[in-house]
C-alpha cells in the first residue's frame, strides 16, 4: 500500500458504532488576514514584472536671459515577482469510503484541505512581513523590504525603517507616522503617502488596541488627547496577525503614495478541488492546487520596526 493511503487501518474506530463523539479534524478559523495586508493583484503569466520610472527633479532658479533647465527620466528598479504552485491531496480506499460508519469524517476531508491551503497561503505571503529584517530576503532594489538605506536611482538612500529599532509604544508609534510624512520620490521630492493600518503580532495587540482606540494618551495620568485618533493617522486601524514569527516586530502599511503598489498577493490561478479514482486499485484521489506568490513593488508601502 502507498505511503500516505488511508485505509480501514487507519482509523479502525470508524468501523464500529457506538462512538459518541469525533473531534481534532475541524477548528474554528482566524479570518482571513493577508488581504488586509496587501494588494492582489491579478496574474495570467508565469511571472509578472514591476518597473519603476523616475520622476523629475524639483524646479531650478531660472536667470534672466538664461535657458531653463532640464531633467530627464529614466528606468529604475525592475522587480519580479514568480508565480509558484502549492498544493495538497489525500488518497483513500473504496473500502474504507464503503466501511466508515461516520460520514462526518469523510464530509470534513475537503474543508481539511481547503483549511490547508488556506494555512499556506497565510504562513507564505506573511514570509514578506517576517523577513523584512533579514539579510538575503531583497527586492528589486537589491536591499530588504525594511531598510534604513534603500538606494534611490537618481543617488542618495531613504528608509522605512528607524535606525535604532524600539518596541511599539506612543512615541515610536508616532515616530513612525513621522517619517511617513516624510518619505520622498526618486527625485526627493516630497509625496503625499498616507498611512493605512497598523500590524502586529497577537503579542501586540492589546497594546496596538490602546495606542489606536484610546480616546485620551494611553498609559499616561494626563489628560491630552490621543492625537493619532483625533487625526484619525491610521484610518484601519490595528491588525493582528497570528502568523508573524517575531512578537515585538510591528508595520504600518501604506498607500505608496502613488499609483503604483506597495505590497504585493499576486494571484496566477484561484484555488481549484479535484477528485478522481485511479482504474487499477479503485483508491479514491482528492486534491487542492492554487498559484501565487507574493513581494513588494514599491518598499514605501510600508515603514517596520525590528522591535529589540
Amino acid at each position: 500500500m502507498a505511503a500516505g493511503v488511508i485505509t480501514t487501518g487507519s482509523l479502525p474506530k470508524l468501523l464500529w458504532p457506538g462512538l459518541q463523539e469525533l473531534f481534532g479534524v475541524t477548528y474554528n478559523q482566524h479570518e482571513k488576514t493577508y488581504p488586509l495586508l496587501f494588494d492582489t493583484v491579478k496574474s495570467d503569466k508565469a511571472y509578472e514584472e514591476y518597473v519603476q520610472v523616475t520622476g523629475f527633479g524639483i524646479g531650478q532658479y531660472k536667470p534672466q536671459g538664461q535657458s531653463i533647465s532640464y531633467d530627464s527620466q529614466q528606468q529604475g528598479f525592475v522587480t519580479r515577482l514568480t508565480n509558484a504552485a502549492y498544493a495538497l491531496g489525500y488518497i483513500v480506499t473504496e473500502e474504507e469510503i464503503e466501511d466508515n460508519l461516520y460520514p462526518k469524517i469523510s464530509q470534513s476531508r475537503t474543508r481539511s484541505l481547503a483549511f490547508s491551503m488556506l494555512q499556506a497561503k497565510e504562513v507564505n505571503t506573511h514570509l514578506i512581513y517576517n523577513r523584512a529584517f533579514t539579510s538575503g530576503y531583497t527586492g528589486g532594489d537589491g536591499v530588504v523590504l525594511c531598510s534604513t538605506a534603500h538606494p534611490n536611482v537618481s543617488g542618495g538612500t531613504y528608509a522605512n525603517t528607524p535606525t535604532v529599532a524600539a518596541d511599539l509604544s506612543e512615541a515610536s508609534y508616532e515616530d513612525g507616522l513621522i517619517a511617513i510624512k516624510g518619505f520622498t520620490d526618486d527625485k526627493g521630492l516630497f509625496i503625499n503617502v498616507k498611512a493605512k493600518s497598523l500590524i502586529v503580532a497577537r503579542q501586540e495587540w492589546y497594546n496596538a488596541l490602546r495606542l489606536t482606540k484610546s480616546v485620551y494618551r494611553p498609559g499616561t495620568a494626563d489628560n491630552d488627547i490621543n492625537a493619532t485618533l483625533i487625526d484619525a493617522s491610521v484610518p484601519g486601524g490595528a491588525i493582528q496577525s497570528v502568523y508573524l514569527t517575531s512578537p515585538h516586530a510591528w508595520f504600518i502599511r501604506t498607500d505608496a503614495g502613488g499609483d503604483g503598489k506597495g505590497l504585493i498577493y499576486q494571484e496566477r490561478t484561484p484555488i481549484k478541488f479535484f477528485q478522481d479514482n485511479e482504474f487499477d486499485t479503485r483508491n479514491m484521489k482528492a486534491g487542492a492546487m492554487e498559484r501565487y506568490t507574493a513581494g513588494w513593488e514599491d518598499p514605501r508601502g510600508v515603514w517596520g520596526n525590528n522591535g529589540p
